[in-house]
């Protein structure tokens, strides 16, 4: 990897009618700093910030991926910084004018004879990993699954070779709950999609307090779009209140017999060769700078349509950084019921906004604004990358399954642990992950690979992030070019390879999405 350090200013324009461009020099560039095109710098300039590349007249709008991403604020002279203080955010798209499937991609040639190491599950599906996740029906009984969770790591995984781990499923759910107000069919759908993610191998064990609102039978039978999930043993689900406990170790000894059952069916279990249609990979992004919409969301877009050209299954995610961008890709629908599918999903999350008092501006961080991102528009053009070129096939609402292969929009949540939980609901076994200021995330149920935005980050985390789309900015890799690393390291890490979360073991804990009233 190479640091962004030359001697040469550059900027990058992403479209021909842009009027403003980003700075790619490490460390910014000075006042006075003179371009190969004859633009002069009239003052310093971080590094991933805009510069005007034309004057730019009060509220005349500034241009970049060739849309509007603000309003100037006064007038900017050719070689200003433009900053979020001279930058007023554009209103986001009406819902209700949006042109539907008008632009349907036309399918991409098939790429055939890729492959990964995978397992096959009863259900069909394949996983990456082959994990015990225990599934909890409320958070009372977090403390003892991760107490009898690290009995099983020491004593009982050394005995089944062949099991990457075990996994417990925590999350805040469950008790003092509005259990049956209407929003509460996503956490319910979610957790019991969660326990069905092919990673853990159709393996289901659940525990259970007892006088939860949430009951261990609701959390099996799901919501109805969702099929109800058949335990191998009654005594799969283990209740602490039950009567034939009599004090701590009681219960500790129950999970770890019902674990024990568990662990040595999942140790049969071998990898075996099968297509790259076989994977459900999630694309997401975090911690986002000026640089992930231009080298490292549109590698990952790239290696989406590759997925997508094996028949595999690609999420992308994040409703608030679709929103700005929504106009997009409405007309790339495979047909006007997932168009209205994904205005669906925008509508009801303006909704959910709008009752909290704020809107999708409230989605760009501090981080995001020191990275050259002025707004949440801006970050939105860049996010949608992530996508490719590819028809939207399916649109799911938060925590439900795939019905197709192809392209699909899984609405969630931008936060990223939201947002990751909510994928592996959805049923992922691989998610990328894209950073331009850095991140330790991690998911423990399914690999995350980290992509950087530029080499200066790649490069001081060198430990954490696993590959980076920074030679990009510099003319020394197409997007072309990164995007079949990508893929190819996918297939690498679905076949069992650790990215450096999975390394270091460093996972984030589960946050399912919970838009329902608490009590």
């Amino acid at each position: 990897m190479t640091d962004e350090t030359t001697s040469t200013p550059l900027y990058i324009k992403v479209h021909p009618s842009d009027n403003v461009a980003i700075v790619v020099n490490d460390h910014g560039l000075p006042t006075g700093t003179v371009f190969a095109d004859g633009l002069t710098l009239v003052e310093d300039i971080p590094q991933a910030h805009k510069v005007a590349l034309t004057d730019i007249a009060d509220g005349e709008a500034f241009i970049r991926y060739g849309e509007v991403v603000g309003y100037a604020i006064g007038n900017v002279k050719k070689g200003s910084w433009v900053h979020e203080g001279i930058t007023r955010m554009p209103t986001a798209p009406e819902l209700h004018e949006l042109p539907i499937a008008t632009k349907i991609p036309k399918p991409l040639p098939p790429l055939e004879g890729y492959t990964f190491e995978g397992y096959k599950n009863p259900d069909g599906s394949v996983g990456t990993r082959n994990l015990l996740g225990i599934t909890m029906s409320v958070n009372c009984v977090s403390g003892v699954v991760e107490y009898v969770t690290k009995i099983i790591e020491r004593d009982l995984l050394p005995k089944y070779p062949n099991v990457d781990g075990v996994i417990p499923l925590t999350h805040l759910y469950g008790c003092g709950v509005a259990i049956d107000a209407p929003a509460a069919i996503i956490p319910i759908r979610s957790i019991h999609n969660l326990a069905k993610n092919p990673n853990f191998g159709g393996e289901v064990m659940v525990v259970s307090l007892g006088c939860e609102k949430f009951q261990p039978e609701r959390l099996l039978k799901g919501t109805p779009d969702t099929q109800p999930i058949k335990l191998v043993d009654a005594d799969d689900v283990v209740v602490l209140q039950d009567e034939q406990h009599h004090g701590f170790q009681s219960m500790v000894e129950h999970i770890l017999a019902v674990a024990e059952r568990h662990l040595a069916r999942l140790n049969q279990r071998k990898r075996e060769t099968v297509p790259a249609s076989e994977l459900v990979v999630g694309m997401q992004c975090g911690g986002s700078d000026a640089f992930s919409g231009v080298t490292a969301n549109p590698s990952v877009g790239f290696a989406s349509d590759l997925l997508v050209r094996c028949g595999a299954t690609v999420m992308f995610s994040e409703v608030t950084e679709v929103r700005d961008g929504i106009h997009l890709l409405t007309p790339r629908v495979a047909n006007e019921e997932v168009g209205k599918a994904l205005i669906r999903e925008m509508a009801w999350y303006d909704d959910y906004l709008n009752a909290g008092k704020v809107d999708r501006s409230a989605n760009t961080t501090p981080g995001n604004k020191k990275g050259g991102l002025n707004n949440i528009v801006e970050k939105a053009m860049g996010s949608i990358a992530k996508s490719g070129t590819s028809a939207i096939v399916e649109v799911l609402s938060p925590g439900q399954r795939p019905t197709k292969r192809g392209l699909i929009f899984a609405a969630t949540p931008a936060s990223d642990f939201v947002c990751g939980t909510q994928q592996v609901a959805s049923g992922i076994t691989v998610q990328v992950f894209t950073s331009g200021r850095g991140t330790p995330y991690g998911l423990a149920a399914v690999p995350v690979i980290k992509m950087a935005s530029r080499n200066a980050i790649a490069d001081r985390w060198f430990d954490l992030m696993d590959i980076s789309a920074g030679d990009i900015a510099l003319g020394k890799k197409t997007i072309e070019d990164v995007g079949w690393e990508l893929f190819k390291m996918i297939l690498e890490v679905a076949s069992g390879k650790k990215p450096w979360s999975d390394h270091w073991g460093l996972h984030n804990p589960l946050a399912v999405f919970n838009p329902a009233p608490v009590t």
